[in-house]
C-alpha cells in the first residue's frame, strides 16, 4: 500500500491505495496519528485506488474518526469503489462516515463549513 499525504488549506488528504487490510493499517494508523499530533484533525481519505478493505482497515478509519471528532474536527471518506462502499453499507460505517463521490465533493464541505464559522 502507498500513502501519499497533501496538504489543502487546514485540510489534509491521504490518499490510499492498492489493499487496506491488517497488513497496511498500521502504516495508516501511524500516519492518521502524525497528523492529529501535528494538529491536523481534519481529513479527507481519498479510497479511490483502494480495492479492498478488512475489519482491520475499518477500525483504523474509525479510530481516526474518533479522535478527529474529539478535537473539534473530522474524517470524510472520499471515492469509495463499489466493492468498498459494499463493505461500509453492510457494517452500517456508511452511516458514521461522511462519504463523498470525490475528494472534490470532500474538500467543498470542509472549505464551505470553514466559510460558514
Amino acid at each position: 500500500m502507498n500513502t501519499a499525504i497533501e496538504e489543502s488549506r487546514d485540510v489534509s488528504v491521504v490518499r490510499l491505495t492498492d489493499r487496506f487490510d491488517a497488513y497496511t493499517a498500521p502504516v495508516v494508523k501511524e500516519k492518521l496519528l502524525e497528523l492529529q499530533a501535528a494538529g491536523r484533525v481534519k481529513i479527507v481519505v481519498d479510497l479511490s485506488a483502494v480495492d479492498f478493505v478488512d475489519s482491520t482497515g475499518l477500525a483504523t478509519l474509525v479510530a481516526g474518526l474518533k479522535h478527529c471528532r474529539k478535537a473539534g474536527g473530522d474524517l470524510m471518506l472520499a471515492g469509495l469503489r463499489p466493492r468498498v462502499k459494499v463493505i461500509f453499507e453492510l457494517t452500517r460505517l456508511d452511516r458514521a462516515f461522511q462519504i463523498y463521490e470525490n475528494e472534490a465533493e470532500a474538500l467543498g464541505v470542509f472549505q464551505g463549513a470553514a466559510g460558514v464559522a
